[in-house]
């Protein structure tokens, strides 16, 4: 199929044409504006030399445009029933392979091997709303796999992403996302471009991965601190701390969280949303 999907009239036709209707349990709403699309590729900066990993191609609409600027596109893609659609609309993409499989419970780095010879890929994707965040952090957590990861999110979530504290938007995926990659916004997108209209505006993110993380800390006890502090947010950290934070058998109280507080000059009355990553890894290392 040589016509651009990403189109009202084309991506209606396909979808009446195999009886299509957007599936919620897999948050389905397809792309029907190639401007948007080619804005995407264009902050992926997506060249003939990548290997791209595209999460959730539904009906290929953002995939024939991937494979014309991308030397190979790998696709993840739960929806089985979308194989004849895909068959069809992909049909000249000779670069494409789709995987039928669920990216939660995928091999990243068995793919990273397997398609681009152990060099980093790019990732670009229009994620599922209900299931953006474990997503997200499946994909940071990979050690060297990714070196950039362009998404579609819902406006909220990017706004939650590039929070700082202070902020009711900042919280725990603010932190773990930013210990993880730079984040940047780069458009902004209306519900009008997709079928069905999703109930919210859309934000498209670029996360570049660091080579090394921008703090020093102990990841484990960092991670631990954060999701005690943002489960708990209206307490102060040392009560959210010594209520829900235990490590190695060991119940971190009241006084040892003040004290460490004290060493960095904050208020043992501070709560959790007040620190910035760099104050949450120093932290991590003076408990």
């Amino acid at each position: 199929m040589r016509e651009i999907l990403a189109a009202p009239g084309a991506t209606r036709y396909i979808l009446e044409k195999y009886g299509i209707r957007a599936r919620k349990k897999y948050g389905q709403n397809f792309l029907i504006d190639a401007n948007v699309i080619r804005g995407i590729i264009d902050a992926a900066q997506i060249t003939e030399d990548d290997c791209v990993l595209e999460i959730g191609p539904g009906i290929g609409s953002m995939t024939q445009l991937l494979s014309r600027a991308a030397g190979k596109v790998i696709c993840v893609e739960i929806d089985e029933s979308l194989q004849p659609v895909l068959e069809e609309t992909l049909e000249d993409c000779d670069n494409v392979r789709i995987l039928w499989q669920d990216i939660l419970k995928t091999d990243l780095k068995e793919i990273c091997e397997e398609y681009n010879g152990g060099k980093p890929l790019k990732v670009v994707a229009n994620l599922p709303y209900y299931v953006t965040t474990p997503i997200l952090m499946q994909l940071l957590e990979q050690d060297h796999v990714f070196s950039s990861i362009t998404v579609m999110v819902q406006k909220e979530v990017a706004d939650r992403i590039r929070s700082g504290p202070g902020s009711k938007e900042y919280g725990a995926l603010s932190l773990a996302v930013q210990y993880f990659a730079d984040p940047e916004a780069v458009m902004t997108v209306s519900p009008a471009s997709f079928i069905p209209r999703p109930g919210v505006d859309s934000s498209v993110l670029c996360l570049k991965a660091y080579e090394q993380p921008p703090v020093e800390c102990d990841e484990t006890v960092m991670f631990a601190l954060i999701r005690a502090a943002f489960n708990q947010r209206r307490k102060t950290l040392a009560n959210a701390v010594s209520h829900g934070f235990s490590l190695n058998g060991k119940q971190y109280t009241r006084e040892d969280v003040t004290e460490a507080l004290a060493k960095m000059n904050l208020s043992p009355t501070v709560r959790g949303e007040a620190l910035s990553l760099a104050q949450f890894a120093q932290l991590s290392l003076l408990l």
